[in-house]
């Protein structure tokens, strides 16, 4: 499921269970499971992933993936009933939306978005990844790349 909690992810995390893996989920990922001509190996992986690992979502994940879906709706690609079933789906997922990060991490997301030259939207999954020292899964190859300089991992 899409969790949105009061308490804080780093409070859910310290209690994962042990060989339990953090990562982050981008919405490149995340749209890759809707359209049959974005299947890629790597995001069935990360798919795969799911239910062993934690996967956190900055705050901004939600509403890029509903306007995803949107703009898929428009352009024909996935019709509203599909769309509203793919978020069905991803309610039933353990993807953890770290709510809180927009606020409190606002200046650690502008700081790497102007070093990276990256949005604040993509600047905000590398920012998470960063503070939980966790993994970044990603199919966007500007936000890889910046990862890559700045000593994030990438999933893999």
């Amino acid at each position: 499921m899409v969790v949105v909690a009061a308490t804080s992810t780093s409070a859910r995390l310290s209690k994962r269970g042990a060989g339990t893996d953090v990562f982050v989920l981008d919405c490149s990922v995340t749209m890759a499971w809707v359209f049959d001509d974005e299947d890629d190996p790597h995001a069935a992986s990360v798919r795969d992933r799911l239910g062993r690992d934690v996967a956190l979502a900055s705050s901004i994940w939600p509403l890029e993936v509903g306007n995803a879906l949107l703009v898929a709706e428009r352009r024909k690609r996935v019709s509203r009933a599909e769309a509203v079933r793919f978020l069905e789906v991803l309610r039933q997922l353990p993807i953890d939306v770290d709510a809180t990060a927009m606020i409190g991490a606002a200046d650690g997301v502008l700081q790497i978005a102007r070093q990276t030259g990256l949005s604040a939207y993509d600047a905000s999954y590398l920012e998470l990844a960063a503070r939980f020292g966790a993994p970044l899964a990603t199919l966007d190859r500007r936000l890889a790349s910046a990862a890559a300089r700045l000593g994030v991992a990438l999933c893999g």
